[in-house]
């Protein structure tokens, strides 16, 4: 088995028959990517809330794509919701016997703010913990093949938080107080949940050194999607005043299949990408300390609900 995955680590990168797993894939740049992987001979694993949609994008996906007979899996599970994502981690581990690819693409945006069932502030729980969750449970698995990537969706805008993460306010009572919401308190608190994206990719970078096991993040850019649609009348005049200005699905999916697919990325670990190449986070995204933090802090609330 040693011999087997030497030979294998001396072959040049290819997706194809790589196992690929993807959240956030029945819409937006998640079911894009999932497609242009399948055209070009992955195996494909859909983890997402609702399973009928997730059904009619594989179709979608074997249609478009051309792979018609294209491996494709569907897991369920709510990304806000702690028990979820460990039971779809148990699920995904149950069946498949291995793990090339994780793209933790899925994401949200509130205008206000919610709570998840494990009483954290939604978009933290969507945008970080569930994540970061899955990726620690399904570490182990991955780390089996002699090569495999870990990639998460960031964003520009990450650079609006200039302080950093507040890590006294992670519950946003802070950016969600009325006068805050005025003065872009969501998406501030969304720029820290993208921060904590470039954050745990270098933190998770450094721990995965020597294993052959990359992670790396990227900015898709603005794209014309559903995301945002979510919040009201306001929002979705926003998005639609800004769609003329964005990017489509297929343009902004270009970096994330870029990162799951090019042989030229091997050994690449810890960094962020925009456009096809390396990007300029800022410099709190790339703060070892914040990095270690976070990592703790994270652990630490998910063993306040899972322990």
């Amino acid at each position: 088995m040693l011999n087997m995955q030497k030979e294998a680590a001396a072959l040049p990168w290819t997706i194809r028959d790589k196992y690929v797993l993807i959240t956030g894939a029945t819409s937006g740049i998640g079911l894009a990517a999932a497609r242009a992987l399948a055209q070009d001979g992955a195996k494909i694993g859909i983890i997402a809330r609702n399973r009928k949609k997730a059904i009619e994008c594989a179709e979608r996906i074997r249609l478009e794509s051309g792979a018609s007979h294209a491996q494709i899996d569907i897991f369920t599970a709510d990304m806000g919701s702690l028990h979820s994502v460990r039971k779809v981690a148990k699920d995904i581990l149950e069946k498949c016997p291995r793990i090339d690819v994780l793209i933790n693409n899925a994401g949200a945006f509130y205008d206000r703010r919610y709570w998840s069932e494990d009483h954290f502030e939604m978009t933290w729980a969507v945008n970080h913990l569930g994540p970061f969750l899955l990726t620690t449970l399904l570490l182990d698995r991955i780390k089996e093949n002699a090569e495999a990537r870990i990639i998460f969706t960031s964003s520009h805008g990450h650079k609006m938080v200039k302080g950093g993460i507040d890590f006294e306010d992670l519950d946003g009572k802070r950016l969600y107080h009325p006068f805050r919401k005025f003065l872009g308190g969501a998406n501030l608190r969304y720029g820290e949940t993208k921060l904590a994206n470039i954050l745990v990719t270098v933190e998770l970078a450094d721990k995965l050194k020597g294993t052959g096991v990359s992670v790396n993040c990227f900015d898709p850019g603005l794209v014309s999607t559903n995301f945002n649609m979510n919040n009201g009348k306001l929002a979705r005049m926003t998005m639609a005043c800004m769609k003329p200005f964005s990017r489509t699905p297929e343009k902004g999916a270009e970096t994330l299949v870029w990162l799951a697919e090019s042989a030229e990325l091997a050994g690449q670990s810890g960094n962020y990408y925009k456009d096809l190449k390396a990007g300029f986070p800022s410099k709190s995204a790339v703060d070892p300390k914040s990095a270690a933090r976070l990592w703790e802090i994270s652990e630490r609330q998910i063993r306040s609900v899972l322990s």
